[in-house]
């Protein structure tokens, strides 16, 4: 049975086991039962799921995981947890922890070795430091995916609802409507972790999209002229994609692409996933035509 849902016994295990807390690994615990259970619901765990989750520290939220899922991978990277799990998870034989480093991880190799390729759901309490690479590398890399339920910092959380013109809109914004539906579950207060941060956390679920909600020629291309107007964002857009170098064409080129549908002046944080799906889509057809005439 689960029983890490708590300070008390948090702590008990971090003494038993002489663990110090590492900075750069952003590490917080969380110690509220009602929070946990609330992450297991929303995840929608069943005895059919297979679950990855990053990040598992002590385990709390892992107990939780295994005793609802058919099966639980569990990604950590700190060497100095891992015989803690061994300790919080022996009552569990349909867990696998692995120490790795997740960004380093061949997600959707693991999971068509392990699920025969067949999409699974991720849960995770994510680091701040490393919520946009994983969000991004899980989204990008085709992982098959039912859903993702992460708990993040507010600030993120703010970042993958942003609309266009705002300072939390960005590439991650973009991404996440492009791929997925979120929701949010609720908001969780520094006292619910141990230790407590100083920011409160978010638990949202971004749910797979089964369709696109734009159509778009070539998806890498448009999220490579994402990434170079938010990479320079005080740029316009065009100075933004010319810096970039990520098309064989002249700035005056671009200027007369980036033109003919939008002012001059345009900077990319005010475009919406529709006008860059649009924009995306010139750039297409004006290369296409280049090559033809080559």
């Amino acid at each position: 049975m689960a029983y890490l849902g708590n300070p008390t016994r948090t702590m008990a295990v971090l003494e038993k086991h002489g663990f110090r807390f590492q900075k750069k690994f952003g590490q917080n615990f969380l110690v509220d039962a009602n929070i946990l259970e609330k992450i297991v619901d929303a995840a929608k765990i069943t005895k059919d799921d297979l679950v990855l989750e990053i990040g598992p520290g002590i385990g709390n939220l892992t107990q939780y995981l295994c005793e609802s899922a058919r099966k639980v991978i569990a990604v950590e990277i700190d060497p100095h947890l891992i015989p803690i799990l061994a300790d919080t998870l022996s009552a569990y034989d349909n867990v696998d922890v692995r120490q790795q480093d997740i960004l380093k991880t061949d997600i959707a190799g693991l999971v068509e070795k392990e699920n025969g390729g067949k999409p699974i759901k991720i849960v995770a309490n994510l680091p701040y430091y490393i919520t946009t690479p994983v969000l991004m590398s899980i989204l990008e890399n085709r992982v098959p995916l039912l859903s993702a339920t992460v708990m993040v910092q507010k600030e993120a959380a703010d970042r993958m609802q942003a609309g266009p013109g705002g300072k939390d809109y960005g590439a991650l914004s973009l991404a996440i409507r492009y791929y997925t539906r979120p929701e949010i579950i609720c908001e969780v207060p520094p006292s619910c972790f141990l230790p407590r941060p100083k920011v409160s956390s978010t638990v949202i679920r971004l749910n797979r999209c089964e369709e696109p909600p734009v159509e778009v020629l070539n998806k890498e291309q448009m999220f490579r002229i994402i990434r170079a107007s938010f990479n320079q964002r005080r740029k316009t857009l065009v100075n933004g994609l010319h810096n970039a170098g990520i098309f064989s064409l002249s700035k005056e080129e671009i200027a007369e692409i980036v033109g003919g549908l939008y002012p001059p002046s345009v900077r990319g944080e005010t475009l919406s996933l529709e006008e860059f799906a649009e924009l995306s889509n010139v750039f297409s057809a004006r290369l296409a035509k280049t090559k033809r005439e080559k």
